[in-house]
């Protein structure tokens, strides 16, 4: 084990450390007493003030903007130290929200493990190390989770778009006894396959559950169409929750594949259909035959990466919203959802709202959602809120 160096911060460099926050950015470190070049990715550090008070223990990723992020706030320790304990306060925080033992085991920063997540399926867990400091403690790391939880099997996901945009190698691997190609999980009492070697993220989006619960009032006896449908999140559930009839659009073959597999797996065969196509071209050609639906459910995939991109982000979501809309019946539910952290909540409705208005209709604003319990927010990390859902209704 690597005994920490010093990393010491410029004078006031210290104050969002002081607030709580875990990051430190690279023009706020004393780069003459302490280099950025004599650190490699990885390397563990204490965090110090510019007079030298211990802000916390780090792992430094030098080449990056977030130059060293905090796993032991306001005291020094190595990280293989600190894992034991930060994957066991994890674990009781889903277990005070989760009867069963599927979510989001690990979100990153808000579990003092910036750099990791990990996905559990039952016996199994799913394992992503998103940047260059974490990868380093890809061993401590999985030696840590068998020793607090005995999994059959751990998966790495090592091929995230962070790790793309940070020319890291890719790669997917079983690090720790066997794991299936498919895992199933239980949310919401609907039981699902997930395909965690071949398919999106960890395989499984769990951040939603909260809102996709909520489909329980809005489904019943009614038509829906769930829009960037994956495997059937949203969709499926709706057809357990007795929705007469469900279209699950998507452009992946493999995704719909899997729609189809899940509606087989809970029975559902008669109510859940699939359409394949490019989801703006396909409402579009459902809105020229004249189809509607009496709830609509618009999960796309992140259409803001970048804070630069904000401006044409809100453009691409007022636009599927007014597909959307036109193709809702009146009276009926949209659910609007995004995963853009630089997308505020309040522009995902003024989009709505927008939409409407060039739709020519009214909607209502009814009720919203955010991410679960297994996705905790941390107070001083605005970025750790980044799900967001509006459920509205077209007035007749």
């Amino acid at each position: 084990m690597t005994l920490p160096s010093d990393l010491f911060l410029r004078r006031g460099g210290e104050r969002r450390l002081r607030a709580g926050h875990l990051w430190v950015y690279s023009n706020e470190v004393d780069a003459a007493r302490t280099p950025l070049s004599a650190f490699q990715a990885g390397d563990p550090v204490t965090v110090r003030a510019a007079g030298g008070e211990v802000l916390g223990s780090a792992y430094m990723d030098p080449h990056s903007l977030i130059c060293a992020r905090l796993y032991a706030p306001g005291r020094q320790c190595a990280l293989e130290d600190a894992l034991p304990a930060a994957l066991a306060d994890a674990l009781a925080g889903r277990e005070l929200a989760f009867a069963e033992p599927h979510y989001r085991l690990v979100y990153g920063d808000s579990d003092l493990l910036p750099g990791l997540v990990v996905d559990r399926f039952g016996d199994y867990l799913v394992v992503q190390l998103n940047n260059a400091g974490i990868e380093r403690y890809e061993g401590a790391i999985v030696a840590a989770l068998v020793a607090l939880l005995r999994p059959a099997g751990i998966l790495l996901r090592a091929d995230s778009r962070s790790r793309r945009e940070q020319d890291l190698e890719e790669r997917v691997a079983v690090v720790h006894g066997e794991v299936p190609p498919q895992l199933p999980l239980a949310e919401n009492g609907v039981r699902f396959l997930a395909p965690v070697h071949a398919g999106q993220k960890t395989g499984w989006f769990y951040d939603h559950r909260m809102a996709r619960e909520r489909l329980r009032t809005y489904a019943p006896g009614r038509s829906v169409l769930d829009v960037y449908s994956y495997i059937g999140g949203w969709g499926v559930q709706a057809a357990a929750f007795g929705a007469r009839e469900v279209c699950c659009l998507d452009s992946s073959a493999a995704a719909l594949e899997g729609v189809e597999a899940n509606a087989r797996h809970n029975d559902l065969e008669a109510v859940v259909s699939t359409l394949r196509g490019n989801a703006a071209e396909t409402m579009t050609a459902l809105a020229e035959q004249g189809r509607q639906f009496e709830l609509v459910i618009l999960d796309p995939p992140a259409f803001i990466q970048r804070r630069r991109d904000l401006k044409k982000g809100i453009k691409a979501y007022r636009r599927i919203n007014e597909l959307g809309l036109r193709l809702l019946a009146p009276g009926g539910v949209l659910v609007s959802a995004s995963c853009s952290m630089h997308l505020a909540r309040a522009d995902l409705v003024a989009a709505v709202q927008s939409a409407a208005v060039r739709a020519g209709c009214r909607v209502s604003l009814i009720e919203q959602g955010a991410q679960g319990a297994d996705h905790p927010i941390h107070p001083a990390i605005p970025e750790t809120e980044y799900l967001k859902s509006a459920f509205f209704r077209r007035s007749v």
